[in-house]
């Protein structure tokens, strides 16, 4: 007994797996060039950060929450903390955007992924911002400091 197995090409899908759509034009030549620039500038983005928190100074032994708000208290470490942030999360978006396109047959199901999946990612983008721009390592309620042991008297 033997079994044919047919050309995936073959052009034979059912039809409630076809997918539809116009054409997308550049969008996903775009989209592939920026997966290899994002990459390669996140490459730099992380060692750099990791040479800064790790190696400099105590190394390891000084992230406490007083090195971050040191850090941040610097807008370059902010613009360098944003940019890592930023590019990660649409890196990482564009990366399962390609998943959800590949595998989703049903173009239901490719377009609710789809909407959880940008969901997901303006949240982190917009809250990461905000947490960046808006540390305040000393915050204080009704002029009195929160304790913490950090802050100048």
């Amino acid at each position: 007994m033997t079994a044919t197995i047919e050309n995936p090409r073959s052009g034979k899908i059912s039809p409630q797996y076809r997918r539809t759509g116009a054409n997308k034009g550049n969008f996903e030549m775009l989209a592939w060039l920026f997966m290899r620039l994002s990459g390669v500038v996140l490459v730099v983005l992380i060692f750099g950060h990791l040479f800064v928190n790790l190696l400099v100074g105590e190394g390891i032994h000084a992230i406490d929450f007083g090195f971050v708000a040191g850090k941040w208290a610097d807008p370059f470490w902010q613009i360098w903390d944003l940019a890592m942030l930023w590019l990660a999360m649409l890196h990482g978006t564009n990366g399962v955007r390609t998943i959800i396109n590949d595998y989703a047959e049903k173009d239901s199901t490719r377009l609710w992924l789809k909407i959880v999946l940008y969901a997901a990612t303006t949240v982190i983008i917009v809250l990461g911002t905000l947490v960046i721009f808006t540390f305040n390592p000393c915050p204080m309620v009704d002029g009195v400091p929160l304790p913490g042991g950090f802050c100048p008297a």
